[in-house]
């Protein structure tokens, strides 16, 4: 098993930068893929990004494509996004993401859930 919290979000300006941490324990972060996901008020629950396990592969949806990074410190057992030149529709929770089953664009290819981190844009 694994816990996840996230940490980082916050109120930014449209066309600013914030960067979200995901601290695993219980397991080494080094034990699984990792992913990014959103939702914002009234939607579903999106994905955003995911890097593989030993952080060599990473993926996108076209939507931050660009202006997110994706990446992972095994050591420090901790996986960031890295978010730039911000919108307001990148205003949602954030949620961290643990999987056993290598890298997933799909929120049930996903054993394991932080309680999210609030990102709120302005404009």
């Amino acid at each position: 098993q694994v816990q996840l919290v996230e940490s980082g979000g916050g109120l930014v300006q449209a066309g600013g930068s914030l960067r979200l941490s995901c601290v695993a324990s219980g397991r080494t972060v080094s034990s699984y893929a990792m992913g990014w996901f959103r939702q914002a008020p009234g939607k579903e629950r999106d994905f955003a990004a995911a890097i593989s396990r030993g952080g060599v592969n990473t993926y996108y949806a076209d939507s931050v494509n660009g202006r997110f990074t994706i990446s992972r410190d095994n050591a420090k057992n901790t996986v960031y996004l890295q978010m730039n030149s911000l919108k307001p529709e990148d205003t949602a929770v954030y949620y961290c993401a643990a999987g056993n089953s290598g890298m997933n664009r799909a929120y049930g290819g996903y054993d394991y859930w932080g309680q999210g981190t609030q990102v709120t844009v302005s404009s």
